[in-house]
């Protein structure tokens, strides 16, 4: 019998899952289905309580050696004999090939395939393996590698970014099995095979990449550097909570990136490292850079002010990076943020679905019920409420907000606007009155980018001041200027109310267009589902096109494993997906194989909340 690895890449069905997963992937979830998964344990479909079905006839799996004699004899045939080339091929230097997906014509989309390289093969020592983070890293290393290797030629590999994520190009099992997942066309003359390329693309090129991940061809001193960087970003996330932080800087980071469409980290002269402020400077042991030193950010209120173009917006986007772990010489190593953190900002146009949004906007002259508020066409404020409302709703307990794409109206009303517009014609109600209960009521702090309003330091906990991407503890004198110069504005509301849960109605997440599944990431910022096009432009924390990707299977997978069913509230269904194991590389390969990153729990929902076919299913309570 074959190991767990060994039978899902046999297993012809699509995602390297079974046949029976691979089909529900490829249709929608019935809704009677869906009904009978609500009472019980979710579960991809095909796998659960029941045997692997391809265990019975694993025997019947034939390794096929002849890959190269098969391509010589399709020299010239019809192109769609390249059909025959499913199964399971053994290339030279002892990995599997299997071609998940094939091409309808040469100029269909790449073929998708996986090659496995089985344990003695890849080579990994056991103690690479003996944590996910490893793996994650590990695998990080070898899609780096991958797609070094492919270059710009035909085999195409996501080789990630600047982030450590979970993505299917390239999974480390515990055992040390290694396979990667990647795209390649196969070649054509026309409508016809052209088998000497074919066999130079998948009997000489494929293999000679692949060898490259054998543990012996690799840099071992850069592999094991990228674990340790994994595992110190994580251990130093996982302190925060005690040491009473939202996020830490460490001294010596480099912030600025290279460019506006560059994630690498700026280099010359004029990058300033970062240096914490002596009030703020906190130590931490680390497993591998023992100790470190640099700014803790405190819960609360944290306030970023200074000039223009002094670093006030880099600080807040390397914090909203610090969600996820970097890759060694990124500059953010050590800049991390708890994983509940969600950037929020106002979004002119996107629809908003019964949401309680009325501690913010309330009294409108339509008479619109803003404790149940609905649009398809939100203003910049009410864009913004929601957002808000949202993601503290589906968990988030730190928000950052920059102003410079805030709503003006939402942020501030100065006793001047008091004075001229009366409260009771005023629906707006700041967001400076509220941001204090919010913390203090409901756990969640908020760091936020000042440089037109000094309203703020009236409610901040902290001030800090960036003059020349230097950073400065001002609190002290930012609260004697409180009390030396007061405002005169009048506090419009004390107590940010209790979050509504709503419960999405599971029919309405359906993506099922004339019978199949339609969901396709188009770039870094659109998800195409069913009949929408999801607009993520405002989704500050998603790091490329292929964590939207991930954001759409998690979709899918929300439906499909009855998380969504019709009962439960929206974070409850996504405390079950994450129980359940539904946001791991795993689970969502079986919603459909290709190239993804695994996203948070936070990208899901608010993918889920911008989706303009989402309906409620019952009114918020």
């Amino acid at each position: 019998m074959s190991t767990a690895a060994e039978t899902d890449f046999l297993c012809p069905g699509s995602g390297g899952a079974c046949g029976a997963a691979a089909g529900a992937g490829e249709t929608a979830v019935p809704e009677q289905t869906r009904r009978d998964r609500a009472g019980g344990p979710a579960a991809a479909v095909g796998h659960a309580g029941a045997p692997h079905p391809c265990e019975e006839k694993e025997s019947s799996v034939r390794v096929r050696q002849d890959l190269d004699d098969v391509l010589r004899g399709m020299d010239g045939a019809p192109y769609g004999q390249y059909k025959r080339l499913s199964g399971v091929w053994r290339l030279d230097g002892g990995a599997l090939l299997r071609v998940v997906r094939g091409q309808a014509d040469p100029f269909a989309p790449p073929a998708r395939l996986a090659v496995r390289l089985d344990p003695a093969t890849a080579g990994l020592p056991p103690e690479l393996l003996t944590s996910d983070d490893r793996r994650r890293a590990v695998a990080a290393r070898l899609a780096a590698t991958a797609a070094r290797e492919a270059g710009d030629g035909p085999l195409r590999v996501d080789g990630g970014g600047q982030e450590v994520l979970h993505r299917s190009s390239c999974v480390v099992d515990p055992d040390g099995t290694v396979t990667l997942r990647l795209g390649a066309p196969l070649p054509g003359r026309g409508r016809r095979i052209d088998g000497p390329a074919a066999r130079r693309l998948l009997c000489g090129q494929l293999p000679e990449l692949v060898a490259q991940l054998a543990f012996d061809r690799l840099d071992e001193a850069a592999l094991w550097r990228q674990v340790a960087c994994v595992e110190d970003s994580v251990a130093l996330r996982e302190q925060l909570p005690a040491l009473g932080l939202v996020a830490f800087v460490a001294d010596g980071a480099v912030l600025p990136r290279r460019s506006g469409v560059s994630d690498r980290p700026a280099r010359g002269p004029e990058v300033v490292p970062f240096a914490s402020p002596p009030e703020l400077r906190t130590t931490v042991r680390l497993p591998h850079a023992g100790e470190v030193s640099g700014m803790g950010v405190p819960e609360g209120v944290t306030l970023v002010v200074g000039g223009g173009f002094h670093g006030k917006s880099t600080v807040l986007r390397a914090l909203e990076s610090g969600v996820w772990d970097h890759v060694p010489g990124d500059g953010r190593e050590l800049v991390v943020s708890r994983a509940d953190t969600v950037k929020v900002r106002a979004e002119d146009g996107r629809r908003v679905a019964r949401v309680d949004v009325h501690a913010f906007v309330d009294n409108l002259p339509t008479g619109a019920d803003t404790a149940d508020f609905s649009t398809d066409n939100a203003s910049g404020s009410t864009s913004q409420a929601a957002s808000l409302c949202e993601a503290v709703e589906a968990g988030a307990r730190v928000l950052l907000i920059d102003e410079d794409t805030a709503a003006t109206n939402l942020m501030i009303r100065d006793a001047r606007m008091q004075a001229l517009v009366a409260a009771d014609r005023e629906p707006l109600t700041p967001f400076v009155d509220l941001v204090g209960s919010l913390h203090r009521d409901h756990g969640v702090s908020t760091v936020l980018v000042m440089g037109g309003s000094g309203d703020y330091m009236e409610v901040a906990d902290r001030v800090l001041l960036m003059d020349a991407y230097r950073p400065a503890d001002v609190t002290a004198r930012a609260r004697a200027l409180v009390a030396e110069v007061p405002t005169g504005r009048t506090t419009e509301a004390d107590r940010f109310p209790a979050v509504t849960h709503r419960v999405p109605d599971p029919d309405s997440l359906d993506p099922a267009v004339r019978g199949r599944p339609k969901v396709r990431a188009r770039g870094a910022d659109t998800l195409s589902y069913g009949e929408d096009d999801i607009d993520l432009r405002a989704v500050a924390q998603l790091t490329d096109s292929r964590q939207v990707a991930g954001v759409g299977l998690a979709l899918r997978e929300l439906l499909r494993g009855g998380h969504v069913d019709g009962r439960r509230t929206l974070a409850a269904a996504l405390d079950r997906l994450e129980a359940d194991g539904g946001l791991t590389t795993e689970a969502l390969l079986a919603v459909r194989d290709e190239d993804f990153a695994v996203p948070r729990r936070h990208e899901v929902a608010a993918a889920l909340n911008r989706l303009r076919s989402l309906r409620i299913a019952a009114p918020p309570a």
